[in-house]
């Protein structure tokens, strides 16, 4: 179907974005991935080249574009099977709570170099006794005169090795009620008291440095608070729409372009004298496949429209990251098949596809808890 929802500014920086793409990130993936972690560089080439946060306002250093720019960056990376680069995490989902929440200070402090490179970002919320449950964070952050002393430890935090500045959750003592008494923090990279910890080995997203952060008496300014004390669960209640459509634009991409290659793959390879293509069992595998991926781009682009309008739509873009995740799923298992061994191989992409795909059904809230909020949001 033909997609309506990009102008022709959309349509010029997605070729300049799928150039970037092709002479800066795909010749340096192989690297990336042996060392666990995207050379510091791209995140400044990026930047200077107005790739991230390409919807922040000039004020402040973006290109003053809208979320679409950013839907571009995250399908022409998928489009190049590169999943370690957490560009979308750091523009789209841990960026917009200090231009949404933080004070013209911290704006001022933060956003032109979070937009050109100089600053990478965390968000740091799940813990090793919590993920999900956002409100049973055991964090604390005791307020000590005009500082915060953060005590803690989360883990599984994207740009945990090699971010500047960390969005943090911490429970503070302004309330009983658990929903009332977490607040967010913004925590430089160079604090004392703040550990990282070694970098986690994954399953997939090998180049994306994955770490344990430790806070121990980590001692940080009043005014690093973003927003109210006590604010924080309502921050991210409103933030997590955007981060569920993030992953749901990735699922979405990731999907197309392994069905993409998966038919032109079965075009080629040959068994019993002529190409599996020819075989019905492949012709309806990859119907399937398809049907599925046209399904589910008929529902994002109309909630990515509806996005951009500023609707309200948790309980849409629940029902986006939990069924597209899960269609991806499927339709990267069905076309690893037809590649026999070679697709259990990691130099072919479609083994990477497969083992990136499977944390999209984890993070951002798992899929069960997807199903949690859509039946609330139904009244159930």
């Amino acid at each position: 179907m033909e997609r309506t929802i990009f102008s022709e500014d959309h349509d010029i920086f997605r070729r300049n974005f799928r150039q970037f793409v092709d002479t800066r990130v795909v010749p340096r993936q192989a690297k990336w991935r042996e060392q666990g972690v995207v050379d510091r560089e791209i995140w400044l080439e990026a930047g200077s080249a107005g790739f991230l946060c390409p919807w922040l306002d000039e004020e402040y250093g973006g290109p003053g574009g809208d979320f679409l720019h950013s839907v571009v960056v995250m399908e022409e990376l998928a489009r190049a099977y590169e999943s370690g680069w957490a560009a979308g995490l750091h523009s789209d989902i841990i960026v917009p709570y200090i231009e949404a929440f933080g004070t013209p200070e911290q704006k001022k402090q933060w956003l032109p170099k979070c937009a050109s490179g100089e600053v990478i970002t965390a968000l740091a919320m799940t813990e090793p006794g919590t993920g999900s449950d956002l409100a049973a964070i055991a964090m604390t952050a005791k307020r000590d005169g005009d500082e915060y002393v953060l005590n803690g430890a989360k883990t599984f935090i994207s740009n945990g090795m090699s971010c500047d500045l960390v969005v943090v959750a911490a429970r503070t003592e302004n309330s009983e009620d658990p929903h009332r008494s977490v607040s967010l923090f913004l925590v430089e990279g160079d604090r004392p008291g703040f550990i990282r910890g070694p970098k986690l080995e994954k399953m997939g997203l090998e180049s994306q440095d994955t770490a344990e952060l430790a806070f121990d008496d980590c001692r940080i300014p009043a005014t690093n608070l973003i927003g109210q004390e006590g604010g924080g669960f309502m921050m991210l209640m409103q933030n997590l729409q955007q981060e569920r459509l993030t992953v749901g634009v990735m699922s979405q991409a990731g999907a197309e372009k392994v069905l993409e290659e998966t038919i032109a793959y079965t075009k080629e390879r040959k068994a019993f004298g002529r190409p599996i293509s020819k075989f019905q069992n492949t012709q309806f595998k990859l119907a399937e496949c398809a049907t599925e991926i046209e399904i589910g781009r008929a529902f994002l682009d109309k909630l990515l429209a509806e996005h951009v309008a500023g609707k309200y739509l948790v309980k849409e873009c629940s029902m986006a990251k939990y069924w597209l995740s899960e269609m991806q799923g499927r339709v990267v298992d069905t076309c690893l098949q037809f590649y026999g061994g070679y697709g259990y191989m990691l130099e072919y992409p479609i083994s990477r596809a497969f083992m990136d795909a499977r944390v999209q059904r984890i993070y951002a809230g798992t899929n069960e808890i997807m199903k949690v909020i859509i039946a609330k949001q139904m009244g159930l």
